[in-house]
C-alpha cells in the first residue's frame, strides 16, 4: 500500500507520497527500511526528539504536529495520533464484524472476559482485548496495555478477523479514548461500568477524565451504535443522556436500570443467587462469583448479548457457569481450616471499598488485607485507601506495591496516614507470609492491587513477583510447618 493509500479521503496533499509503505510506528526502536514514523507528543517527551534516530533506521515519511526539516515526506497535521489511528486501519484493514468496547474505571477486564465466554457459549467465533491480553479460547496473548497503541491495535484486529473472529470484546481506557488510539476501530457497541478516581497522575483532573471516558459515547460510537450504559451513579446517568443526545440507541442497566435490573443478590459460600429482569422478564439462578461487583459485570456482559439477539437460554445457561478472570477474587487456595487467600487487581479506592464489601458476607471472621499503592501515580489516593481498609478490613498490612521512582518507604507512610493502626511490612513477600500465617478458622485474606500482575517495578527494574505465587507459597509453607 502507498502513502497516498494510506492517506486517502484526508485531504492532504503530500508530495512525493506513491511510494509503498512497509510499515507504521511511533517507536523509533521499531523504525526499518519504508516505515512511516509518528512523532507523537507524549507526557514527558515529544517524539520529534526521536526523529533523527528514525531516519537513520530507514524511516521514509513522518507524521507530526510541528515543523520539522526531514529529507523525506513530512506530514504536518494538528492531530497526529487520530491520523495514525486511520492510517493503522486502512494498513490493517480487517476488523471482526462485531466490536463491542467497553469503559469505566473498575470492571472492563471481566466485562470483556464475561461477554466472550457468553458468544462462546452461544457458538460465536469470540475474543476479547485488554489488560489482561488478548484472550481466545484458552489461550491468553499478553499485550502489556488496556488498549494497545493504535498501530497495535490494528493489527491485533486484522489478525483476529483473519483467524475467523466474528465478535470482539475490547476494553476502553481513557488513556486510549484521549489518545486517539482506538479513532480507528469499528465499533458495534460501547458500554459504561462506573467512574471513579484513578489515573489523576494522567488526567489533569477528574472532569478531564470523564470527559475522556465520554469520548467512547460522543465521538467513538457510529450514530446507530448502541451504548449498554451502568446508571446506578450520577456519571452513568450523564453518560446515558450524552448517548441519548446524540442520537444513540441507549440501554440502561444496574439496580436502577430499565432494560436489566437487578432485583436481589444473595451471597453464598462460593456463589450468589441473582433475581434480575430483562425488559420485564424476571430471571432467577446461581452464578458462581463472589462479590456484588463481580454480578453486575456479569450481568452486563448479558445485558449486551441479550440486546444484540444472542439467544436468552444460551447467556442464562453461560452465567451459570461463568469463570472469573484471573487476578480478579482470584482464589489461590485455603488454610486447612478453609480459610481462603484471594488476589485482586484493586489499586483505587473505590476498588478497594468494592472489594473488601464483597469479602464481607462471604466471611464468618476476619477480613485481613494487605495492599500498598504504586509510585509515581495518583498520590491523592494513597491515604483515601488507608481509610478505607481501616474502617472495611479486621486487620490491614500496609506493604510495597510498584514503588517505580519514588520511595517505598514515603508511599507507605502516605498510606498509614489513613490507617495509622495497620501493620507495615516494606517487603510484599514478606506480608503475604504473614497474612497467610495469621489466618484462623472463618477468616479471609485479601492480597489487593496487582492482580495479575507477574512483576514488580522497582527503579526503573521489573523484579519477577506474582501475588498468586507467594500466596501459594506461603499456603505451602503453612502446611510444611503443620499450621
Amino acid at each position: 500500500m502507498t502513502l497516498n493509500e494510506l492517506l486517502r479521503d484526508e485531504g492532504l496533499a503530500i508530495d512525493r507520497a506513491d511510494f509503498t509503505v512497509r510499515g507504521l510506528t511511533l517507536d523509533s526502536r521499531k523504525v526499518g527500511p519504508g516505515f512511516v514514523f509518528a512523532a507523537l507528543p507524549g507526557v514527558k517527551v515529544h517524539g520529534r526528539d526521536f526523529i533523527p534516530k528514525a531516519l537513520a533506521a530507514g524511516a521514509s515519511a513522518i507524521v507530526t504536529d510541528a515543523p520539522v526539516e526531514a529529507p523525506v515526506p513530512v506530514i504536518l497535521v494538528d492531530e497526529p495520533a487520530a491520523l495514525l489511528a486511520r492510517m493503522a486501519a486502512r494498513f490493517y484493514p480487517r476488523q471482526p464484524a462485531h466490536v463491542v468496547a467497553i469503559t469505566g474505571t473498575n470492571g472492563k477486564s471481566s466485562t470483556v472476559e464475561f461477554l466472550r465466554q457468553i458468544w462462546a457459549g452461544a457458538g460465536l467465533e469470540a475474543a476479547c482485548l485488554g489488560t489482561l491480553g488478548v484472550t481466545r479460547g484458552n489461550s491468553i496473548e499478553v499485550t502489556g496495555y488496556t488498549t494497545p497503541d493504535a498501530v497495535a491495535l490494528q493489527a491485533a484486529l486484522d489478525r483476529l478477523a483473519g483467524e475467523g473472529v466474528t465478535h470482539l470484546g475490547m476494553e476502553a481506557s481513557s488513556h486510549g479514548l484521549k489518545q486517539h488510539r482506538m479513532d480507528g476501530v469499528r465499533l458495534k457497541v460501547g458500554a459504561f461500568t462506573n467512574l471513579t478516581q484513578d489515573h489523576l497522575d494522567y488526567h489533569p483532573d477528574f472532569a478531564d477524565y470523564y470527559a475522556s471516558k465520554l469520548k467512547l459515547f460522543t465521538e467513538r460510537l457510529p450514530v446507530d451504535g448502541r451504548a449498554v450504559i451502568n446508571v446506578d451513579s450520577e456519571w452513568g446517568g450523564k453518560m446515558a443522556e450524552a448517548a441519548r443526545a446524540r442520537g444513540l440507541e441507549v440501554l440502561t442497566i444496574g439496580w436502577r436500570g430499565s432494560d436489566l435490573a437487578i432485583r436481589e443478590i444473595t451471597p453464598r459460600p462460593a456463589s450468589q443467587s441473582v433475581v434480575f429482569a430483562w425488559r420485564g422478564r424476571e430471571h432467577a439462578l446461581d452464578i458462581p462469583l463472589v462479590g456484588e461487583f463481580q454480578i453486575l459485570n456479569a450481568l452486563g456482559a448479558a445485558a449486551i448479548a441479550l440486546a444484540d439477539g444472542v439467544d436468552e437460554a444460551s447467556v442464562l445457561a453461560t452465567l451459570r457457569t461463568l469463570t472469573g478472570v484471573p487476578g480478579r477474587l482470584e482464589k489461590v487456595g485455603e488454610t486447612a481450616e478453609a480459610a481462603p487467600v484471594l488476589v485482586d487487581y484493586a489499586h483505587t479506592p473505590d476498588g478497594l471499598d468494592k472489594l473488601l464489601r464483597a469479602a464481607r458476607p462471604h466471611t464468618r471472621g476476619r477480613v485481613i488485607v494487605i495492599f500498598g499503592c504504586g509510585g509515581d501515580r495518583d498520590a491523592t489516593k494513597r491515604s483515601k485507601m488507608g481509610v478505607i481498609a481501616a474502617n472495611q478490613a479486621d486487620h490491614v498490612i500496609v506493604t510495597d506495591d510498584n514503588p517505580r521512582s519514588e520511595d517505598p518507604a514515603a508511599i507507605r507512610a502516605a498510606v498509614l496516614k489513613g490507617c495509622p493502626g495497620a501493620e507495615e511490612i516494606a517487603d510484599r513477600a514478606t506480608a503475604i507470609r504473614k497474612g497467610v500465617a495469621m489466618l484462623r478458622a472463618g477468616d479471609c485474606l485479601l492480597i489487593a492491587g496487582k492482580g495479575h500482575e507477574t512483576g514488580q517495578t522497582v527503579g526503573d527494574v521489573v523484579h519477577p513477583f506474582d501475588d498468586r505465587e507467594q500466596g501459594r507459597l506461603a499456603l505451602a509453607g503453612r502446611e510444611a510447618a503443620g499450621v
